[in-house]
C-alpha cells in the first residue's frame, strides 16, 4: 500500500455502471430453479416478480447495466470506502494487513439497500402499487422500505417473530419509512395462522416468513413478492460492492490473499466476493481463499446436504439445488437473525460444490467476542451477522502472526449495529449463549425434501 492510507475512498464517477453478472463464468452452468408442482425446470414465479428480475435471473450477459434512476439514488451513499483496520492489526500484533469494505454507510445501515432500490425500481416500472416481503433481523424489510419509499411504493413485511421482538427499533425505522411490519407468523396469511395453531409459540422462521409473503403477494394483483437474498439477481445488484471493492484495492496496490464474509442468504458476501472469484476461475489466482462464515446454530452449507429443496416452508417458492437443513426447520433464535435460513443461495452453493469458495460456521459468544474487539479498535460496532466474519478474519489474523506470513484479508463489513444493542448487552452482562447443532430436528427436518425425477445433463 502506498503511503499509510487509512481510508480508500473512489470518487462518484468511479461508481461501477454495471452489474457484474457470474453465471457465463461458471465452469460448469448453474443447476436451474425446479418448479414447485411439475419438477421440471422453471423461471421466478411470473406472478410474483418484476420483468426486469426475470430477465435478469439466468442472464449470460457479463455485465447488465445499472439503470440510471438507480444509479443516481446509489450516489447517495456510493460509492462506499474500504478502510484499513491499523488499530485491530495493532491490537493483534499480526503481520496480516486487514482491510474492510464498510456498507453501513448506506441510509439503511447495511448492504441490502443496492437490491432494495433496484426491485423497487423495476416494480415501479411494471405499474405495481405494492411490494410483499420477508426479513429476519430487520435488515432487509428496512432497506425495503426505504426503496419502496424512493419510488412511492406500499410494503407489507412479515418480521421473524424472535426478531421482531429482539429488535424493536427495526420496525421502528421500517415504519418511519411507510410500511406495515408485522411478526411472522402472523394472523394475516393462511400458513401463518396454520402454524400457530399448531404452535402459538412458533418463534417464526425466514422460510414461514418467505411462504406468508409468497401467499400475500399471490392474493393482490397490484402487488409483487421481493426477496433480499439467495436468488441470481440479488447476488447480482450486490456486485456493485465487489466492483468498487476490487477498483479500490488496486488504489491501495493491494489484491486480498483471504476474503472473509458473513452469509445467511448469502447476498452479501457474494456481491463482495464474485467480482474476485472471476480471477480464481481463470487462473490469475489460483491460491485466493474466499471464506463464507455461518452460525453453528445454522450451518447449511458446512454441515447441510447438497440437494434439492424448497426455498420456503410452505413450498410454494421454486426448488432450488442448494445445501440445505430442510426447509421446514426452524434455527434457534440467535442473534444474528439475518443468518437463520436453512438453506443458501444456489450460486454460493455450486462455487462451493466446484471447490471455489470454502465454508467455516462459528458460535455467537466468540463472534461477539470479535464484534466487542472490532469496536474497540476500529470504532465501528458491528451488526451481529458480520460479527460471525469478523471472529474469522480475527483467527486467520492471529495465524499469520503464528508463521510470520504477511497476508492480506479483505472483510465484508455488511452493516452497523446500532438497532442490535441489545444484544451487545446480553454479551457484556454474560447473559447471552451458544446454541448447540439441533443435529435432531434437522434430521427430521430433511425428511421433508421434495422428492425430484430431474436429472442434470
Amino acid at each position: 500500500m502506498k503511503g499509510k492510507e487509512t481510508k480508500i475512498i473512489l470518487t462518484e464517477k468511479e461508481m461501477p455502471t454495471s452489474w457484474y453478472n457470474v453465471l457465463p463464468d461458471l465452469p460448469k452452468p448453474l443447476p436451474p430453479l425446479l418448479h414447485p408442482g411439475t419438477g421440471q425446470p422453471t423461471i421466478l414465479p411470473p406472478p410474483l416478480f418484476p420483468k426486469g428480475l426475470q430477465d435478469q435471473e439466468f442472464n449470460k450477459e457479463r455485465y447488465i447495466e445499472i439503470p440510471e434512476e438507480v444509479q443516481d439514488i446509489y450516489k447517495l451513499w456510493r460509492p462506499t470506502p474500504i478502510i484499513r483496520a491499523y488499530r485491530l492489526e495493532k491490537a493483534l500484533d499480526t503481520p496480516a494487513k486487514i482491510f474492510y469494505k464498510y456498507e453501513g454507510v448506506s441510509p439503511a445501515g447495511s448492504h441490502k439497500l443496492n437490491t432494495a432500490v433496484a426491485q423497487a425500481y423495476y416494480g415501479k416500472k411494471d405499474g405495481i402499487k405494492r411490494f410483499a416481503t420477508e426479513t429476519g433481523a430487520g435488515q432487509w424489510g428496512s432497506a425495503l422500505a426505504l426503496g419502496c419509499a424512493f419510488f412511492g411504493l406500499e410494503l407489507k413485511v412479515y418480521m421473524v417473530k424472535v426478531s421482531y421482538n429482539q429488535k424493536p427499533y427495526r420496525r421502528i425505522l421500517m415504519e418511519t419509512w411507510g410500511a406495515k411490519c408485522v411478526p411472522s407468523p402472523s394472523k394475516d396469511t393462511e400458513i401463518g395462522r396454520k402454524i400457530l395453531a399448531e404452535n402459538p409459540d412458533s418463534p417464526g422462521s425466514l422460510g414461514i416468513a418467505i411462504s406468508e409473503a409468497i401467499e400475500d403477494a399471490f392474493g393482490r394483483e397490484d402487488t409483487y413478492y421481493s426477496i433480499g437474498s439467495v436468488i441470481n439477481c440479488v447476488l447480482l445488484h450486490q456486485t456493485v460492492n465487489g466492483l468498487e471493492a476490487k477498483k479500490a484495492m488496486e488504489k491501495a496496490d493491494a489484491y486480498p490473499d483471504i476474503i472473509v464474509g458473513c452469509i445467511g442468504g448469502g447476498s452479501n458476501f457474494a456481491g463482495m466476493f464474485l467480482p474476485f472469484v472471476k480471477d480464481k476461475i481463470e487462473g490469475k489466482k489460483p491460491n485466493l481463499r474466499i471464506i463464507n462464515v455461518e452460525p453453528a446454530a445454522c450451518p447449511s452449507v458446512t454441515k447441510g446436504p447438497y440437494t434439492w429443496d424448497y426455498g420456503d416452508v410452505a413450498g410454494m417458492a421454486p426448488i432450488a439445488k442448494m445445501y440445505t437443513l430442510g426447509h421446514t426447520f426452524i434455527p434457534p433464535g440467535i442473534h444474528a437473525g439475518g443468518l437463520r435460513y436453512h438453506g443458501m443461495a444456489p450460486i454460493i452453493c455450486h462455487l462451493h460444490k466446484l471447490g471455489f469458495v470454502e465454508a467455516k460456521a462459528v458460535h455467537q459468544v466468540t463472534t461477539f467476542q470479535a464484534g466487542v474487539q472490532f469496536a474497540r479498535t476500529e470504532g465501528i460496532v458491528p451488526a451481529p451477522e458480520p460479527n460471525h466474519a469478523i471472529r474469522v478474519v480475527i483467527d486467520e489474523a492471529l495465524a499469520c502472526k503464528e508463521s510470520g506470513e504477511s497476508k492480506t484479508i479483505l472483510l465484508a463489513l455488511s452493516g452497523h449495529g446500532h438497532f442490535d444493542l441489545a444484544a451487545y448487552d446480553e454479551y457484556l452482562t454474560g447473559k447471552l449463549q451458544d446454541y448447540d447443532y439441533p443435529a435432531e430436528k434437522v434430521k427430521e427436518a430433511l425428511t421433508h425434501l421434495p422428492k425430484v425425477e430431474y436429472v442434470e445433463a
